[in-house]
């Protein structure tokens, strides 16, 4: 009898070796190693011919399959870039709580008018959807929804060949199987076969695929490599779960721009989107308070209003703390050396806590000037003007450099109220800018 060939893998990243290893040389993660038997190559005959079709010139492609799918939901259609397109597969991702089944649940509703859409439920029964469903949907809106409990891949996809529905939902990738996989369900392995057999099938027949997908501990998606190669959109929610409103960014997107967001509230009723997301960035108070600055940001394609406050404090140990939240550490690190090289602030022996209020991550170069003058303002307990916005890059020499979509930013800032406004073209360099925010 032969022996049995084993494979070991890495549970975190899906990492292959013919032997077992203490540490993953792709994640580097310790004894993430679990052993399974090899698959079987298929021989040169017996490989499965592909439906996916033959080689087409771009201009014989019937357009009707590249159509977008309008949800209905204006905010979450502009993260797609104008809609779903037929055929695509999408990845929602977030920590419990945040919304995904609500999401999906809602978009698979609104779907539904269009045509049949089938609601895969490896995670709940077909009584607990609907208990879910009439809370969170309109009257009558569930009705032509599908729901489907299995969590069998090879017995939904056969049963879809027969239905070809319009868009399908996985909730969620982590609960499917396929039974031709030597794995369990949730492992890495049986997350990437299961997900290349629905990237076929969405391909191969249209239908639109959205798949929920669980996270770590870290706070990245199970399998996180494996999903963003495979997938064709990747949306995750960020920022605070515990508060009223989620926030939902594209990290990934084929057919539109990437880091578009679009902002919920969470109601008893489901998801309500947020159309005016600079008003729920920023704190109207009486009385503005020293370390506190509104940055005029880009996310995407919109302009938002932010708040991004500081916090400088004499260090009761030797080494200072230097805290970002929302913000790139990188990046407040060197901004607390330019102001220290070139605008004379002693911030050596200080702690230094930095933070953009709302929970939305901002990775701009344009909110440097924003954050020195948060730093500046808490380091001198002298406010800046109430009506004051900034915007602008902060080079290593000290200038104020310019950025794209000046005027855009100016206009959202002008419409909310904020009429002096810092920036490049008022402020040559980081001194000129703290003499005007802070006199």
């Amino acid at each position: 009898m032969p022996k049995t060939r084993s494979v070991y893998y890495c549970s975190a990243c899906g990492f292959e070796s013919p032997r077992w290893l203490g540490r993953c040389p792709q994640c580097e993660a310790w004894n993430s190693f679990d052993e399974r038997p090899a698959a079987a190559a298929p021989g040169r005959g017996g490989a499965r011919r592909s439906d996916l079709g033959s080689p087409v010139a771009l201009r014989d492609v019937d357009e009707t399959r590249v159509q977008r799918l309008q949800v209905g939901l204006p905010e979450f259609d502009g993260v797609l870039g104008g809609g779903i397109v037929p055929g695509s597969l999408t990845l929602i991702g977030g920590p419990p709580g945040a919304g995904k089944s609500t999401l999906v649940l809602q978009i698979a509703a609104r779907l539904a008018k269009r045509g049949e859409v089938v609601y895969v439920c490896g995670e709940e029964s077909s009584a607990q959807v609907k208990l879910r469903a009439q809370r969170t949907l309109p009257a009558g809106d569930e009705q032509a929804l599908l729901a489907y409990p299995e969590t069998n891949l090879r017995a939904i996809l056969d049963s879809l060949e027969r239905r070809r529905p319009v868009a399908l939902v996985i909730d969620s990738i982590q609960t499917v199987w396929l039974p031709e996989s030597e794995a369990y369900a949730g492992s890495v392995t049986q997350i990437r076969d299961c997900t290349q057999a629905l990237m076929e099938y969405a391909k191969r027949t249209g239908c639109a695929t959205l798949i929920v997908g669980h996270v770590t501990k870290d706070g990245a998606i199970a399998g996180p490599r494996l999903l963003e190669h495979l997938v064709d959109t990747v949306l995750y929610f960020e920022g605070e779960t515990t508060g009223e409103h989620r926030i939902l960014r594209a990290y990934k997107n084929r057919f539109g721009s990437t880091d578009e967001i679009c902002v919920f509230a969470m109601h008893d009723s489901g998801l309500r989107e947020v159309a005016e997301p600079s008003e729920l960035f920023l704190t109207r108070r009486a009385r503005q308070p020293s370390g506190s600055c509104v940055v005029a940001s880009i996310v995407g394609s919109r302009p938002v209003m932010i708040e991004v406050q500081a916090l400088v404090g004499e260090a009761a140990y030797g080494t200072p703390r230097r805290l970002a939240n929302n913000l790139d550490q990188q990046r407040l690190a060197m901004i607390l050396a330019v102001l220290e090289r070139r605008a004379g602030f002693s911030l050596g022996t200080h702690d230094v806590y930095a933070s953009v209020a709302g929970g939305l991550r901002i990775v701009e170069p344009a909110a440097d000037l924003g954050i020195a003058l948060a730093i500046a303002s808490s380091f001198r307990d002298v406010a800046l003007p109430r009506d004051a916005a900034v915007y602008g890059e902060l080079g290593l020499s000290g200038e104020v450099r310019a950025v794209s979509g000046a005027e855009r930013r100016e206009a959202e800032a002008r419409k909310l109220g904020y009429t002096t406004l810092i920036s490049p073209v008022t402020a040559s360099d980081i001194v000129q800018a703290i003499q005007m925010a802070l006199g």
